[in-house]
C-alpha cells in the first residue's frame, strides 16, 4: 500500500495563507498528510479561522489586503507580520507611502491589462488572416 503524501508545516501554512509562527505548536511541529490538509481547508478549526480573520498575517496576505505588492511592503520598511487591526488602521490613516504604493500597483495592473488586450488583438488578427 502506498504511503500518503505529506507536506511540511511551512508549505501547509503558505497554502492556507497563515503565519506559521502564529499557528499552534502541534501544527508547526509535524508534517501534514494531504487528507489532514484537505480537512483543514474544508472544515477549518477555530484557531485557523481566528488566524485568517485576525492575523497576524504573512507578508503576501498583508500586501494583498493593503492592495500593494510585497516589494511595496519592503520599500515601506514593513518587515513584520501585521494583524487585521494594523491593516485596517493603515487603510484608514492612508500614509503617503501606502497611497504611492497603491497607485503603483494600480498602474501595474492597468499596464498588464493593456498588454493582455494588445496580445489578444494581435492573436485575433493572426487568426483572421
Amino acid at each position: 500500500m502506498a504511503q500518503e503524501q505529506t507536506m511540511k508545516p511551512e508549505t501547509a501554512a503558505k497554502k492556507l495563507g497563515i503565519l506559521l509562527t502564529a499557528a499552534p505548536e502541534s501544527f508547526q511541529s509535524a508534517p501534514l498528510t494531504r487528507t489532514a490538509f484537505d480537512e483543514l481547508r474544508t472544515e477549518p478549526p477555530t484557531w485557523l479561522e481566528d488566524l485568517r480573520r485576525d492575523g497576524p498575517h504573512p507578508r503576501p496576505v498583508v500586501a494583498q489586503k493593503l492592495g500593494i505588492s510585497i516589494s511595496g511592503l519592503s520599500r515601506a520598511g514593513i518587515d513584520d507580520a501585521l494583524t487585521t487591526a494594523d491593516i485596517k488602521t493603515l487603510l484608514e490613516q492612508k500614509p503617503e507611502w501606502l497611497v504611492r504604493e497603491r497607485a503603483t500597483q494600480a498602474a501595474v495592473h492597468a499596464e498588464n491589462a493593456r498588454v493582455k488586450q494588445e496580445r489578444a488583438a494581435k492573436a485575433a488578427a493572426r487568426a483572421a488572416d
